[in-house]
């Protein structure tokens, strides 16, 4: 039997650009990252499927992948390979669950819609948005919603860790969660077409001030320790802004390129911050599929080069 072998790369995320409702529907603005999962699949290596045992949401979207386009009877080995934390509000399952369907898709030499991807995710849990092209607005739970807002700017992020986790899930699931999001209803759309504005024009100024609306606004949901400090901090030292992840713990600082890896700038904010146990230095990315034999850019971006033809 012949093996058939597939990879992918998808980035994470360092929460989202804006995040709530809009008439109800559920939405968020992705904010795709330069840190990746990558996921290689082999069909007919194997006897039995063999996967990663905390891996068990990307094998089970991965069989459903196979099953879409007709390989149900083909045995698969899923590798994963990914250091985005877990339960931080990063897009780490989703960057494993979808990098494991493309790279199936590209074992079998076909280019899935990325829509596809979609279904797949939602029937596991609520979803980012980092499988989309560029930067995307996505109705995360049911799927309602999907807007490709353009690509994405030059944009450094000091991704910041509060500390703690958030299950997706419970989160999603709170009581209170659809009232709090209809009564801000206005706030978030503010935010939105801030951010959109900023993406249409490359203003990283404008997705900055979207940004630190949508993460003020959500103060009252899942609070963030001092953050309305940490805006004050940030803006007056040169900042466009900061988001947060609206269901996980982290925060990220949206500086010009480069200036996520200020020793200057970092410092300060570790010496100021107490509470902060952990920062990562990245960029703003567009999301959607990577493959091997890109040209791996110094900024940690991919190439856009097709996995086939």
């Amino acid at each position: 039997m012949v093996i058939l072998k597939g990879s992918a790369v998808v980035p994470g995320s360092c929460g989202e650009l804006v995040q709530g409702t809009s008439g109800g529907t559920n939405f968020l603005v992705s904010c795709p990252v330069n840190w990746y999962s990558r996921v290689t699949v082999r069909l007919g290596a194997s006897q039995e499927d063999v996967y990663p045992k905390n891996r068990l949401k990307t094998y089970l979207a991965v069989r459903k992948m196979l099953d879409v386009y007709g390989y149900s009877d083909r045995k698969v080995v899923l590798e994963v390979t990914s250091s985005l934390p877990v339960s931080k509000g990063m897009a780490s399952s989703t960057a494993d669950l979808a990098a494991g369907c493309f790279a199936a898709a590209a074992a079998v030499k076909i280019k899935p819609d990325p829509q596809e991807i979609a279904r797949i995710a939602l029937a596991v849990e609520p979803s980012d948005a980092t499988f989309f092209p560029g930067i995307a607005l996505f109705d995360h739970v049911q799927g309602m919603l999907y807007q490709e807002l353009g690509n994405a700017v030059p944009l450094g992020i000091i991704a910041l860790d509060f500390g703690g986790v958030v299950d997706t899930l419970t989160f999603n699931n709170r009581g209170d969660l659809p009232s709090w999001n209809k009564a801000n209803e206005c706030k978030t759309g503010q935010a939105l077409e801030l951010v959109k504005a900023g993406i249409n024009k490359a203003d990283p100024a404008l997705i900055g001030r979207g940004a630190t609306l949508s993460a003020l606004t959500n103060q009252g949901l899942l609070h963030k320790p001092c953050l309305e400090e940490l805006i004050d901090y940030a803006l007056s030292h040169g900042a466009y802004g900061v988001n947060v992840a609206h269901s996980g713990t982290v925060a990220g600082v949206l500086v010009p390129p480069g200036r996520e890896s200020d020793a200057s700038l970092v410092s300060g904010i570790i010496k100021h911050f107490p509470a902060i146990g952990t920062y990562y230095p990245l960029r703003l990315v567009g999301g959607g599929p990577r493959y091997p034999g890109m040209i791996h850019r110094r900024d940690g971006e991919y190439s856009e080069a097709p996995a086939w033809g």
